[in-house]
């Protein structure tokens, strides 16, 4: 009976092409699934040649925002796609985490960096509280004046914040009192009570 069931298929010919599509919008997808893979290696890479010294943040920064601004391109197209994934099971993730686990991607310094949004010079320049070439970059209409500035710290933790966010989040109460708090200092430069 195996016999019937094996000999009523075609025979497999291995010099035939694999279509990985049926139509032109499943070939998009899957091409930008390609270039999201890619990103996220080619991100990876970049990271870790930051960390072993092998890039200077002068080479560093600039490929960093350039990653990072074709993943936040990338998403667009890929936002449904993602959220709702064809490749969907049981126990699957949603979003960029669901995306690298399907793909076994273990590449976590990339995903840190997609989840911050911003380079690593930028991210601990803010933490560090020092006034880096990168920050100038990024901060630039907002600080405009002294490389010292007091206020630049907590403009970058908000924009490492606000990255960190999809537009359907929203901030919380304590959140909008504390950005509207931050505001005001930087409006009103002057010694608070």
């Amino acid at each position: 009976m195996a016999e019937a069931s094996t000999s009523s298929r075609p025979p497999l010919n291995l010099d035939e092409e694999v279509r990985l599509w049926s139509n032109n919008s499943e070939r998009e997808r899957q091409e930008n699934f390609a270039t999201l893979y890619g990103l996220i290696v080619s991100l990876e890479y970049l990271e870790r040649a930051y960390v072993r010294d092998s890039v200077s943040s002068k080479e560093y920064a600039p490929a960093c925002i350039k990653l990072l601004a074709q993943y936040k391109s990338l998403i667009k197209l890929l936002h449904d796609d993602l959220d709702n994934p064809p490749y969907k099971t049981a126990n699957s993730m949603k979003g960029l985490e669901g995306f690298m686990q399907r793909y076994r991607m273990d590449y976590p310094a990339a995903l840190h960096r997609l989840i911050v949004g911003v380079p690593a010079t930028v991210e601990h320049s803010a933490e560090a509280g020092e006034g880096g070439e990168e920050l100038g970059k990024w901060v630039a209409e907002t600080t405009q004046g002294s490389q010292e500035w007091e206020g630049r710290g907590k403009i970058l933790h908000w924009l490492i914040e606000l990255n960190g966010m999809k537009a359907s989040d929203e901030i919380s109460e304590e959140q909008s009192r504390q950005a509207s708090l931050i505001r005001l200092q930087l409006l009103w430069p002057f010694p608070h009570a």
